[in-house]
Order: structure tokens, then C-alpha cells, then sequence
């Protein structure tokens, strides 16, 4: 053996001895990757999914969301059409419909191909990976921004959290495609960025990894930033976020959101550099960007000095027409009505109950942007509901404009005016035109 073949096996050794902590600590955990339609098309492409084979092999549980932008543009730009787009969202009428589904089909079969691979001599051998697709995802139109319509583009609603699981836990890689389905049969083309935002918060993964052209995120010297806190993420975001381009910043505001929805690491590397996957998984610095989430959060009784964060968190919701306005002084007045979601110091949700003899009327309820899709709505209403118990009430009864199909997720039914205690139906505006949804506690 040469000192250079020598030289070769010895750091070989020494970084497989290194990686034995990573190694554990990977095993059995839930990582999101999100690959963008670039990276299909990339040289690199046929590593990627090497290394994704070798995390099956180590027991890592597996969801991968691909991106279709490059594949989408061609097909159109074939045929002679092309997208317009609003708010850097593709508007997606009738007629694309039919060319974007073929090109998001062709991205995803791309990638299953890859992933079903097993030749003799290649590091897919006896790799045996169970790939599985599906209506993992629940999707609903954007609707109309600014009086633009955007047709058959649309957003997730809901993540099937248990069927992903039942697949994911007899050690499936689960692929998903940026395409979601209504109850009502619709298609709609989506983003891969939200679709894998979603996933990651509803799985509480514990990584979302996000493939992305460069490394990561630079400084002004252009120097690799290795990691950023929430907070420094949200102020590159603000700083720099209409400087990058649109598929960094997509990837980075990602991660942010998914950190903020409780994912404890994100981490952008490169599709580009062979090997980036497992240097930065497996590796102390990684060759990537990694955003982490250090931040402590509550759930509590609100007291006199949470106000001004509620009074923040539910002033655009009252200019939205969705909750009825209270002023200050009103709120003042009712803070022992509420119950807050801290983080951090920052007020980003709550609910207020009100009693009225053996019922309650659950009002207010109120979660920040930023950290929807988390649970947190959840876990607030099962709060309140204890409360109710404690206070032997029977039912809570609710009025809403807008929100009607989450509470029925929620266990509440339609109920009628006249369900209501007497002193809460002579207050009823029927200009709000609020429909009422009712539940039963059980004690």
C-alpha cells in the first residue's frame, strides 16, 4: 500500500469514527428533504439519491418533497404558453392545469426511478427502498390577492399526519409532489417549499433539510454563514430577503417557519457538491447553512401585562373582520378571561372564555401567522376546555365568521340561535351574520 493509499484509508477511519454520534443520534428520527426541481436535473442528482439511500439505510425516516419549476416552464414554454404570476406565485388557469400535472408527474416518476434503482457495484444495491406516494396532503385554492385570481394555484390546508406515519414507520421513504387535492376533487399545484413547511410542523420532524444551488447563506464578505438563530434568520430575512434569489430565499424562509412551528433544525446545503447531505448530517460544521430553534415556549393564564401583545396579535384579525374589535380598556377589564401562548415573551396565541351558567362561550381565539399549522390553536382550545371542566360547564358554544370548518375538526357542531343562553342571544349582531357551532364536554 502507497503512503498516499495509507494516508486515504487513515482520515476514512478517522471520519467514520467521528460520525458514530451522528450516526445514533440520526437513528429513528423524521427528516423532511426538499429538493427542488433543479437538482433532478443536475450531474449530482444520482448522489443525492446515494446518500438518501444510505440515511434509509441507517433507520432515518425519510419524506422527501420534490419541486417541478424547471420542468414546469419547459413543458409550457413547448407548448407555447406561459405562466404570469403574481406575488411570485405561478397563476395556474385551466389550461396550464393539464401541462403542469404532466410535468410535475415526470419530475416525481424521475426521482422514484432514481430511488428504485439496485444495480450490482453501485450504492444502490440491496438498498430494497419502499418508495410510496400519496393524497398525504390537503390542499385549497389561494384564491383572490389584490383582485388577482389565481385560479388552480393553491396552498396546503392539511396534512394527513397519521397515514404519513403509518408509512413512514415500517421504514418507507414517503415522496411528495407539489400537487394537493380538495375535498371536493379539485387539483391545485403548489408550492414544494410550503408543502414541505407543512410536513415538517405536522410531523414535528426533527430536520427539515433544504437543497439549495450555493451552499448557504452569506455575509456581506461573502463568507458562508454556518448557522443562524431564529432571531438572526428572521433579521436576514428582512435585510437581505429581497436581495436573494427566489429559490434561496424560498428554502431559507422555509426553514425559518418550520423552526418557528417547532422543527428543531434546519439546515441548507448544496444539490451542486457531491456529498453535502452526509457532510453536513454527519459532520461537526457541515458544508451548509443550519437555522436552530433555542426558544422557550408556554402556555398560561394571561395577566395585565400580556394587553399589548394581545392587542397585537388580534388587531389585524379585527380589521379583517374576523373578531369583533375590543378596546383596550375592554381587555383591561377581561384579562382573567384569557389564556395566552407565550414564546419567548411574544404573545402569539390566545382564547378567551366566557361563562354563562352551565355553558361557555369560547371567544377570541387568535394564533400569530408566523406560527400556525404548529398545534398551538389545538393545544390553546384543549386548555380551555379543561378550564371548563374545572368549572363543571357542559357545552362551549362559539360564534364565527370565517373559521367554521376548523372548529368542526375540533369536535364542535352547527347549533342554532336559539341554543344559545338568553343573554348571549340578545347580544347576537345579524349584520356579523356569525354562524354558531356548539361541542359537549365530557367530564
Amino acid at each position: 500500500m502507497s503512503n498516499t493509499q495509507a494516508s486515504n484509508t487513515q482520515e476514512y477511519v478517522k471520519w467514520f469514527r467521528h460520525s458514530t454520534p451522528y450516526i445514533n443520534r440520526h437513528s429513528d428520527k423524521t427528516f423532511v428533504i426538499m429538493l427542488p426541481g433543479e437538482a433532478i436535473t443536475h450531474a449530482n442528482f444520482h448522489n443525492i439519491v446515494h446518500d438518501i439511500a444510505l440515511l434509509c439505510s441507517l433507520d432515518v425516516k425519510l419524506v422527501l418533497v420534490h419541486g417541478a419549476r424547471p420542468q414546469i416552464d419547459e413543458r409550457l414554454q413547448l407548448a407555447d404558453t406561459y405562466s404570469q404570476f403574481h406575488e411570485r406565485l405561478r397563476i395556474t388557469d385551466t389550461e396550464s392545469l393539464r401541462l403542469v400535472i404532466q410535468a410535475i408527474g415526470e419530475a416525481r416518476t424521475t426521482v422514484e426511478a432514481a430511488l428504485s434503482t439496485g444495480l450490482p457495484n453501485s450504492p444502490m444495491h440491496d438498498a430494497d427502498m419502499q418508495v410510496i406516494s400519496g393524497n398525504f396532503v390537503v390542499a385549497m385554492p389561494y384564491g383572490v390577492i389584490e383582485g388577482v385570481d389565481l385560479q388552480h394555484t393553491g396552498k396546503v390546508r392539511k396534512v394527513n399526519v397519521q397515514s404519513l406515519q403509518s408509512v413512514l414507520n415500517p421504514g418507507a421513504v414517503v415522496l411528495l409532489s407539489p400537487m394537493g387535492y380538495s375535498p371536493t376533487g379539485e387539483i391545485f399545484n403548489l408550492s414544494f417549499s410550503d408543502v414541505a413547511t407543512h410536513v415538517a410542523s405536522a410531523l414535528k420532524a426533527d430536520k427539515l433539510l433544504a437543497f439549495v444551488e450555493g451552499n448557504g447563506v452569506t455575509d456581506e464578505e461573502g463568507n458562508l454563514v454556518r448557522q443562524l438563530s431564529l432571531k438572526e434568520c428572521q433579521d436576514y430575512l428582512t435585510t437581505n430577503g429581497e436581495h436573494l434569489n427566489h429559490d434561496l430565499q424560498q428554502a431559507l424562509s422555509a426553514c425559518y417557519l418550520s423552526c418557528l412551528q417547532g422543527v428543531q433544525r434546519a439546515q441548507l446545503m448544496s444539490y451542486a457538491t457531491d456529498g453535502a447531505l452526509l457532510t453536513e448530517l454527519f459532520t461537526r460544521d457541515g458544508l451548509g447553512t443550519m437555522i436552530y430553534s433555542g426558544q422557550y415556549e408556554q402556555l398560561r393564564k394571561a395577566t395585565i401585562d400580556d394587553v399589548a401583545g394581545i392587542l397585537n396579535l388580534i388587531r389585524p384579525l379585527e380589521e379583517a373582520g374576523i373578531l369583533v374589535r375590543r378596546s383596550r380598556e375592554l381587555l383591561e377589564t377581561e384579562i382573567n378571561k384569557f389564556h395566552v401562548m407565550d414564546k419567548d415573551g411574544t404573545i402569539v396565541a390566545c382564547a378567551a372564555l366566557y361563562p354563562y351558567s352551565d355553558m361557555a362561550e369560547l371567544s377570541c381565539v387568535a394564533t400569530h401567522p408566523d406560527y400556525r399549522n404548529g398545534g398551538r390553536a389545538a393545544a390553546l382550545l384543549q386548555q380551555m376546555e379543561a378550564q371548563a371542566r374545572k368549572q363543571n360547564l357542559k357545552q362551549l358554544f362559539l360564534l364565527t365568521t370565517q373559521t367554521a370548518h376548523w372548529f368542526i375538526e375540533q369536535g364542535f357542531e352547527q347549533g342554532k340561535l336559539e341554543d344559545l343562553p338568553i343573554a348571549k342571544q340578545v347580544l347576537y349582531n345579524y349584520q356579523r351574520n356569525s354562524k354558531i357551532f356548539i361541542k359537549q364536554l365530557v367530564n
